[in-house]
């Protein structure tokens, strides 16, 4: 079955008790049961709920892998993961990382004794240099966020194999039509599902995806124990957007690849962060790993200042100042002092988050709007 089929198909059937072709919302917080521990299936939601086994089937299938476990948010499900490790253990994770994650590794876990390195995953000879016995989870964004920096994963995937590391990817910019890393040598997938999963800011959610029977049974355990999970409104709303998600990736590719060659061509911009230019230095790795490029674009200016970047941030009209990415509409954020804030300035720097650095969740409306307004940002 092809991805685009998959989407609309994978781990959805219709209704068996009334043939309904969409998966129904199962507002309940509990189920009837027959007799003590003799029940359908379901004992309590916490724990299962239809549509949310519907919405983890289908997610499940889309990355090839066995297990899905959903969340109340991306974070929730990013929770979860590190509460797989001990006092002592290490996590290495992308220097170039979501602000978010990087706050939950260091100030929420650091004090409890797991540790955190962020390194450029670039070069992996980098990643292999950093791993020590105490190593047991090596976190990877690619694309990464928002310098659009490209990580290896099949050769990330060789320093894991056979060893007790956990090889984690955040999937959430590439989405699993674009790449699956559960095939290049992953164990755990994650996705923020707010974002193109969902693909219309009408939803928070997270997921996780893995193949190990092991791994997927413990992340079942924390989910429950837990209880960070969505709600079935929530999950049904993902299953929605889901359905479209090949069409839309393919669509946020085209505009970004066109907003990328628009920006570099401005007189106003420094860079143009975008793994699409054969002038990136991992475009032949991206282009070996994904099916386009994705529908992100950060670039810097020339004038290297808050003010400058302001100046571009507020001067958009299609362009919407906001947290997130990856819904329909076209999104502006200033990474610094947004979804990156929490991140020391001199750390942040040294990636390239500097001041004027401006990311775009590229939406898909006409490109030729997208670029109008941007130009109109830019000239004034």
């Amino acid at each position: 079955m092809k991805f685009g089929t998959k989407v609309i198909h994978a781990g959805i059937k219709p209704d068996e008790s009334t043939g309904a072709i969409m998966t129904p919302i199962f507002q309940t917080s509990t189920y009837v049961q027959s007799a003590p521990g003799e029940h359908k299936g379901y004992e309590y939601a916490r724990t299962q709920n239809p549509t949310r086994t519907v919405l983890e089937k289908n997610v499940a299938e889309l990355e090839n892998g066995k297990y899905g476990i959903s969340f109340g948010s991306g974070m929730a499900a990013t929770d979860t993961i590190a509460k797989l490790l001990k006092p002592g253990d290490e996590i290495i994770a992308s220097n170039d990382i979501y602000g978010g994650t990087y706050r939950l590794f260091r100030e929420v876990y650091g004090p409890y004794g797991i540790k955190s390195k962020f390194i450029d995953m670039e070069n992996v000879a980098d990643v292999k240099s950093a791993i020590t016995e105490n190593t047991k989870m090596i976190w990877v964004e690619t694309p990464t966020n928002p310098m659009l920096n490209i990580v290896d994963l099949a050769a990330v995937g060789e320093l894991t194999k056979g060893t007790d590391m956990i090889f984690c990817v955040d999937n959430t910019f590439a989405t699993p039509y674009l790449q699956r890393p559960l095939d290049l040598g992953a164990d755990l997938i994650i996705h923020s599902a707010t974002k193109y999963l969902s693909g219309h800011s009408d939803v928070v959610s997270g997921i996780i995806v893995c193949k190990d029977d092991e791994l997927g049974e413990q992340l079942y355990f924390l989910q429950n124990a837990a209880g960070a999970v969505p709600g079935p409104q929530d999950c049904f709303l993902v299953l929605r957007g889901i359905k479209t998600l090949a069409i839309r990736m393919d669509r946020h590719g085209e505009n970004a690849e066109a907003v990328a060659k628009f920006l570099i061509t401005h007189d106003k911009v420094d860079e143009v962060f975008w793994p699409g230019f054969e002038s990136h230095p991992n475009h032949e790795i991206a282009k070996s790993q994904m099916l386009n490029f994705g529908g992100m674009v950060s670039f810097n200016l020339k004038e290297d200042t808050l003010e400058a970047a302001k100046k571009i941030l507020t001067g958009t009209s299609l362009f919407a100042l906001a947290e997130s990415l990856g819904g329909v509409e076209s999104l502006i954020g200033h990474p610094a002092t947004m979804t990156h804030a929490s991140i020391p300035q001199e750390d942040r720097i040294k990636t390239g988050c500097v001041d004027s650095l401006i990311r775009l969740s590229i939406g898909i409306e006409d490109e030729e709007d997208l670029i109008a307004d941007l130009k109109k940002a830019l000239d004034a």
